[in-house]
């Protein structure tokens, strides 16, 4: 087994142990942002955080943030998820 043998192996064994990146109801909305650059334009999209009486704190999670605003949890999900499609 060569160098090059060696390295690509351990590529495929990384791809196949790396999950894609998901919004998930329990992620703080902290980390909700981290996943996308327009993660933030999703949120506003819900009146969420989009101004200053529609603030959200970033240590709550997604599903207490819609719980507390009446939005449902997986249509957010569903539309902040379609932004890793494209």
């Amino acid at each position: 087994m060569t160098i090059r043998d060696i390295f690509s192996s351990l590529d495929h064994m990384t791809e196949n142990t790396q999950e894609k990146a998901r919004f998930v109801a329990d992620m703080t909305v902290g980390d909700a942002m981290k996943v996308h650059e327009d993660a933030a334009l999703v949120f506003s999209s819900y009146h969420l955080g989009g101004c200053s009486h529609c603030a959200i704190n970033s240590m709550e999670t997604v599903e207490q943030v819609c719980q507390g605003y009446g939005v449902p949890v997986e249509q957010l999900l569903d539309s902040l998820n379609n932004l890793l499609e494209n």
